[in-house]
């Protein structure tokens, strides 16, 4: 799968490095929408701080909240059935879930500041499609 670096505009507003933002990097990236917008947005709906991370119930409510349609891929004892790999996902714009991560996937091509895929294998658990 391709790999584009993509902050999502966080360095617009904040110099810091690594942080746990990555549920407002990949709205931001896959919903088209400014990431100070989703980062204070994140902030208010759900009382979490999203630099430090986001619980599973904060990050459903926040990808919703900007029109993303959830989409399982795995269920309890189905093994892993879709990947971070070429033709596993299909086209659009994505919010993947995957073991302690969130990221963009646009059209086939990992939007991130890093590439999370290790080597094509990384499970993905389910992902929020945007229109």
């Amino acid at each position: 799968m391709r790999y584009q670096y993509n902050d999502g505009g966080r360095s617009q507003y904040f110099k810091a490095g690594q942080v746990g933002d990555c549920v407002c990097r990949s709205i931001a990236i896959a919903a088209r929408r400014d990431y100070k917008e989703v980062y204070d947005t994140v902030r208010r709906l759900t009382g979490e701080n999203p630099r430090n991370g986001l619980s599973k119930k904060a990050t459903k409510k926040a990808v919703e909240a900007f029109g993303g349609r959830w989409t399982a891929t795995m269920g309890i004892g189905t093994g892993c059935r879709v990947h971070l790999r070429d033709g596993e996902l299909p086209n659009g714009r994505l919010v993947c879930n995957v073991s302690g991560h969130c990221v963009a996937v646009i059209d086939g091509t990992i939007n991130d500041i890093y590439d999370p895929s290790r080597s094509e294998s990384r499970c993905v658990y389910g992902y929020w499609i945007f229109n």
